[in-house]
């Protein structure tokens, strides 16, 4: 029977809300993706680093001249040829400052080591040569005489009086002592409090483990730098390529990125081996390419997490919490990356809050520098570990007052009354139906049914316990991001956007956008993201709130066009501008221009065509269609949810079994369910990887003990449960599309489900708190222990 049924706009299929399919998996799927390492450009040499073999030492001397004498060989250089070109440092961004109000003490990374190494894996030298095999056979023969030095790889040693010193200017390995709250009203809440829980919580340091390792192609191309390299936003790569390392005009670089086969922070600002490729591209006059194996990249790529933990909660005697307090030792490894100081200062300080009212925070982190590989921005950046330690705080709190865990964050939950709610971290939460999505979650995990489930696995001589994970993450705030959109030759409409796409599905998500505020077809959508002449301004993809800033940048762009075409259709239709209306989802499968209380009107795609063609056209009309836009700013928004894990283990080998797995999410408006539950499902994964499995060691000599998947687990399918995925959305206010972001949500709540339901499982062998990751020695010996 034909479809008769009115036309409405909350039908669309490719509209706001719908589970559409990306529309990049056909192509990455096929094989047909275009990573930097598939590039190759003619006359194109090849680069291999010259890395540091000691963690700490004096650089006495560099021998480059058996290597210089190898087949293939174009070039070979030393820090000391970089200091001469006049290349700058790379250096953090974070305007951070210590408790005295003195400001960071950041470090200045030049592109090569001149005087000293600070860890495993620091570049000295780069070789170029014809080929990969030549070039890595001659880096072997550079030859270097460094006097070693005693290494000191975790943060809380770094600060010891006697620690060896990485740096002469900044003593006591000390970049930022970093202070938030209240001290004397937290000292005095701690006083007063009925009972007060502590617990020393281990945040294990990760290695990022993206998909395809780091790769770039420097070339000299008319005068100007060209950088190809996978990244997170190459507005700001530039930028920051440009005026810290370059020394020139950004007018004078560009940046090009294709696919990129995943970041998670890792990949988002400048490395190194950039200016290294640049440098050799424009001495050689041939393009430079570096594509880094895994065992490089566990060296070089920056780290993720570190950070060494004592966590408070002070409750009154009904179980309201009074005041939490955080007082942390955080690595930064050798150098400060751009943002590394951020996560264990400003981000503890904004998601320890979580969803719960507490009216005082106090953190105080001292930052310091180690000899191991700078530690960045790792999904979520402090924003999961925030909400572990007070979910961690919580569990343990209620155990020890003899409440049950869950009636006491119901009793803390902040109430959708109190909304707006100011929080004692400076956040304003706009709102959020906190206890309602608690008592969902409790419900979508089958909480009647777990006595059954755990009796069966006691029967067969398993342990079993359950953990909640309730979280709410602050997102960083979208800044100034493009929103452009061309009306292509070709019948396409592009948007220009400046975030990045690194495996989220943005061009799905934005075509959504575009086709429920405009009307263009959904299949005629494209995405140009990857090049930074195209932009004027761009934030890059990173904390979570791409879809608020793009997504507003978009609506805002339509909202341009729809008022340039009012002009172009009256021409058009030979009416009055004041008398067109604008359908975005008029029958016919494109947003139409009409005469008010006519029928006589004109398709936006066919308008661009008849302008495009049109000669000598009256002032006031427009001979495009297409925008330049920027969205200014926006509020961060405040995602939250709840997750309960179902772990079962064996106590004779230790081994944890993720049983069971449940969430539910308030992420607002979800443009696209499906990418949104995709995206939580790696979170949680990531999750899951960091609470039982991964977790990076150096020897006493800051040498890598977990240097290859042989030292290094990473969680695969067979170690993950089915995950459910329920949404409870309260949409935000905060931005156009009342989004929330979701990218790193999923890590927020599994570190702690997954840790808490572990706890519950040993509590009956007296364990009262174990570090991650839990794996099973750690576990085994936990049982034994208790």
């Amino acid at each position: 029977m034909p479809d008769t049924l009115p036309f409405d706009p909350s039908r669309l299929k490719f509209g706001i809300g719908q589970p559409v399919p990306r529309a990049e998996d056909p192509t990455l799927l096929t094989g047909r993706g275009r990573y930097t390492d598939d590039i190759s450009l003619p006359g194109q040499m090849w680069a291999v680093m010259v890395r540091s073999p000691y963690a700490h030492g004096v650089i006495r001397g560099i021998d480059t001249s058996a290597a210089r004498a190898m087949p293939g060989v174009a070039g070979v250089w030393t820090g000391a040829d970089l200091v001469s070109a006049g290349y700058g440092p790379m250096k953090c961004a974070m305007p951070l400052k210590n408790a005295d109000g003195s400001p960071i003490r950041s470090t200045q990374r030049l592109p090569l080591a001149t005087d000293r190494v600070r860890y495993v894996g620091d570049p000295v030298a780069f070789v170029v040569a014809t080929t990969r095999a030549e070039a890595k056979d001659a880096a072997e023969a550079v030859e270097l005489d460094i006097d070693a030095l005693p290494a000191v790889t975790v943060a809380s040693a770094a600060a010891a009086p006697d620690a060896p010193q990485l740096y002469d200017d900044i003593p006591g390995n000390e970049v930022l002592d970093f202070r938030h709250g209240d001290r004397e009203a937290v000292a005095k809440a701690f006083a007063e409090a009925a009972h007060v829980t502590k617990l020393s919580i281990r945040n294990n340091r990760i290695v990022v483990c993206a998909m395809e390792p780091r790769s770039a192609i420097g070339s000299f191309e008319d005068g100007r730098y060209v950088l190809r390299v996978g990244c997170q936003g190459v507005f700001g790569l530039r930028n920051q390529l440009a005026n810290e390392v370059l020394k020139v005009p950004p007018a004078q670089v560009r940046v090009l990125t294709g696919n990129v086969g995943g970041s998670f922070g890792m990949k988002a600002n400048v490395y190194p081996e950039y200016a290294c490729l640049l440098h050799a591209a424009r001495e050689l006059g041939h393009p430079v390419k570096w594509t880094d194996e895994r065992s490089g990249s566990f060296l070089s790529d920056q780290h993720g997490r570190d950070h060494e933990v004592e966590a408070e909660l002070a409750l009154d005697k009904d179980g309201h919490f009074l005041a939490v307090r955080l007082t942390s030792f955080a690595n930064m490894g050798a150098f400060l990356s751009p943002v590394a100081p951020l996560m264990g200062t400003a981000n503890f300080m904004k998601n320890v809050q979580s969803n719960y009212r507490t009216p005082l925070i106090e953190v105080s982190t001292r930052s310091l520098v180690t000899n191991t590989t700078p530690v960045s921005a790792y999904r979520g950046a402090g924003r999961p570990e925030g909400n572990y330690f007070m979910e961690r705080l919580i569990e343990s709190a209620a155990l020890e007052m003899g409440i049950d865990a869950v009636e006491l964050r119901r009793r803390n939950h902040i109430r959708p009354d109190q909304f707006p709610y100011s929080a004692a971290s400076g956040s304003v939460y706009d709102g959020g139906d906190f206890t309602a999505l608690l008592e969902r979650t409790l419900q979508e995990a089958d909480l009647p049914g777990y006595a059954a489930r755990k009796a069966a696995s006691e029967a067969r001589g398993m342990l079993r316990g359950r953990g909640l994970g309730n979280f709410l993450e602050c997102t960083a705030p979208p800044t100034k991001e493009q929103g452009g959109i061309r009306f292509e030759e070709d019948g396409n409409v592009t948007i220009i956007t400046g975030t990045l796409d690194y495996g989220q599905g943005h061009w799905s998500a934005f075509a959504q956008v575009l086709h429920q505020s405009l009307g263009v077809p959904f299949e005629k959508v494209r995405l140009l993201q990857g090049d930074s002449d195209q932009l004027i301004a761009g934030g890059g993809t990173g904390g979570s709130k791409s879809i608020m800033a793009s997504g507003a940048a978009i609506l805002e762009a339509s909202a341009l066009v729809i008022e340039k075409g009012r002009d172009a259709a009256a021409w058009a239709l030979e009416a009055a501008p004041s008398d067109i209306e604008y359908e975005p989802h008029a029958e016919g499968g494109q947003g139409r221009f009409t005469i008010a209380g006519t029928d006589r009107g004109i398709g936006i795609m066919d308008l661009a065509v008849k302008l495009r063609g049109a000669q000598g056209l009256p002032e006031g009309v427009p001979n495009t269609l297409d925008v330049t836009h920027v969205f200014d700013q926006a509020p961060q928004a405040y995602p939250n949810g709840c997750h309960v894990a179902e772990v079962e283990i064996d106590p004779d080998t230790g081994i944890v079994t993720v049983d069971r797995y449940v969430t539910v999410n308030d992420f607002g408006v979800m443009v696209n369910p499906l990418l949104v539950a995709g995206q939580a499902h790696g979170g949680i994964a990531q999750g899951i990887g960091q609470a039982l499995m991964e977790s990076v060691s150096f020897g006493e000599d800051g040498q890598l003990l977990t240097g290859s998947y042989l030292d290094y687990a990473l969680p695969r399918a067979g170690d993950l449960p089915d995950i459910g995925f329920v949404s409870h959305a309260v949409p935000a206010t905060t931005n156009p599309l009342g989004a929330k972001g979701c990218g790193e949500a999923g890590c927020a709540g599994s570190l702690p489900a997954v840790m808490n339901a572990i706890v519950d499982a040993l509590s009956g062998h007296g364990v009262r708190h174990i570090d991650m990751p839990a794996t099973p020695e750690r576990v085994w010996r936990a049982i034994h222990a208790g």
